[in-house]
């Protein structure tokens, strides 16, 4: 299974570790991975792959949530088919 994991927000020292940390103790594998800082604004777009096909992807979000207020930025995961659907408009 794959998974779109979209991170936004005031651009600052251990955002990068913090995410992937995170998914590395999820087991997520971290496949592809864009950032980009404008004008001290973070943005980070990764692709990820878990070997479990059926995932309640409840406690995921409510971790990374928690991860996203620590590090003071926005997090939201997505299965990549979603993701792809919501936006082949």
């Amino acid at each position: 299974m794959r998974a779109v994991l979209t991170v936004v927000g005031r651009d600052k020292v251990g955002i990068v570790a913090g995410v992937s940390q995170t998914l590395a103790q999820l087991q997520f594998n971290i496949v592809d991975m864009s950032q980009t800082i404008m004008q001290g604004n973070f943005t980070m777009m990764l692709m990820c792959e878990l070997s479990a096909t059926d995932v309640d992807f409840e406690p995921i979000r409510a971790q990374l949530n928690q991860l996203g207020q620590q590090l003071g930025v926005q997090i939201r995961i997505q299965r990549e088919e979603i993701f792809d659907t919501m936006h082949k408009i």
